[in-house]
């Protein structure tokens, strides 16, 4: 699946994102009130025009304004664990989750009206990417201006590549992830690819390791600042110069949280034998030109012959389908052992654990010298694509740090320099 044509279905499908629809929604009075469609038309009306968008861009600010105040409000709500009653956008939108940070609404949208000219608009109303763009903007200045950002976490597929591709030495993602590097901010890719063995990530992010490995900009201990977490929160492996494939896999004994370690084998070898009855059922019902693929972590099916596309309907039903299987299954509703049911795109595969377990491996890897522990929330920020489609593998993140949502590499490109400035700033 192109990167359009999987944005465009996802924008579409039924995991719509409540918050961002809620904003929207909000956004949509105004346009209705002040938008003047005649006046494009008009030549004589261009002052009329131009008082229109003052007022839009006054309305629009003014509504995001009391939506900061309201994240606020439910900030401080989240906090009091004595307060039994819910926030005010918990009542509006109870669908909601924690903020790890305030957002900066109002400067946020002005910084996008500024590039997309949202007020100048007469026919199109604010849109779902817009609202989407001025929460990453609003996040970005969040993390930077707030607290200070200590751990940046990136999904593969479609946030650093395009979708099956490579990180190749020519991408423009590749100077901006060294330059946060150089600013002693670790990274961590956490990718839904399983592998098992330092090759095939080098296949996929040689551009990005082979770089590090040459550049003079970079202190040995920030070079040892970028991991690779697989499989969701499978396979660790850190940046090892002196290796074949500049990768190191890293034990799991050394890594595994806690509540990680406790996961029983039985458990998992249990759970991925009913994933994978209900995967072989999936591609018996549904006709689908796609055969069972077996890990030890993970289960699923990818396209046979292997250029064949799976209608990305069936790929949702396909997920949907065994997502429930496992939730109803004995060893399901016992909840012993986490579990992530997606559509990648041209295939499909449930993982033991899921991101937020995977950035919460990278925090606490990376935070053996932070005050307990661990990096916090409030100093993580995860960019991914994987916030709506079935199974949306980056939306768990949200659980365990600020995140930002992007649709395409060129969009993680503008999102990095935007952070970059932010940070210039404030060390200025």
């Amino acid at each position: 699946m192109t990167t359009r044509y999987r944005v465009e279905y996802a924008l579409k499908t039924h995991r719509r994102d409540q918050f961002i629809e809620w904003i929207k929604g909000l956004l949509a009075v105004p346009f209705v009130l002040y938008s003047q469609p005649h006046g494009s038309f008009d030549r004589q009306n261009q002052s009329s025009l131009a008082q229109t968008r003052e007022e839009a861009h006054r309305r629009y600010s003014e509504i995001l304004r009391d939506v900061e105040a309201m994240i606020d409000d439910h900030i401080a709500h989240q906090n009091d664990t004595e307060n039994p009653f819910p926030s005010k956008l918990k009542l509006l939108v109870p669908s909601i989750g924690p903020f790890f940070t305030r957002l900066p609404l109002e400067a946020a949208f002005k910084f996008q009206d500024r590039k997309r000219y949202i007020s100048s608009r007469r026919f199109v109303s604010p849109s779902f990417n817009d609202v989407r763009l001025i929460l990453n903007s609003a996040q970005m200045m969040a993390v930077t201006t707030y607290g200070t950002l200590q751990l940046a976490t990136f999904d593969g597929d479609v946030t650093l590549y395009d979708d099956g591709q490579s990180l190749e030495p020519t991408s423009p993602i590749i100077p901006r992830l060294i330059d946060l590097l150089r600013k002693n901010v670790k990274i961590g890719i956490v990718t839904a690819a399983g592998y098992t063995t330092a090759d095939k990530y080098y296949a996929r992010l040689h551009g990005l390791l082979d770089t590090l490995a040459n550049t003079a900009e970079l202190t040995p201990s920030q070079k040892q600042s970028l991991i690779i977490m697989g499989g969701e929160a499978n396979y660790l492996f850190e940046f090892s110069p002196s290796s074949p494939h500049l990768l190191s896999p890293v034990s799991r004994h050394k890594w595994l949280t806690p509540e990680m370690a406790a996961w029983d084998e039985r458990d998992i070898t249990q759970l991925l034998d009913v994933a994978e009855a209900a995967l072989c059922d999936c591609i018996k019902t549904l006709n689908l030109p796609a055969t069972l693929m077996r890990k030890d972590r993970a289960v699923g099916i990818i396209p046979q012959p292997p250029e064949t596309r799976i209608p990305r309907e069936s790929l949702e039903e396909t997920v949907l389908v065994v997502q429930k299987i496992l939730e109803l299954s004995a060893v399901g509703r016992h909840k012993r052992v986490p579990f992530c049911a997606f559509n990648g795109g041209r295939d499909v595969f449930v993982d033991i654990g899921d991101k937020s377990w995977g950035v919460t491996v990278c925090q606490r890897w990376f935070g053996t010298s932070a005050p307990g522990g661990a990096i916090k929330g409030d100093n993580t920020l995860h960019v991914g694509d994987q916030f709506l489609s079935a199974g949306a593998n980056d939306f768990r993140a949200r659980s365990v740090g600020t995140t930002a949502w992007i649709a395409s590499p060129g969009e993680t490109v503008e999102l990095l320099d935007e952070l970059a400035e932010l940070m210039e700033k404030k060390m200025s």
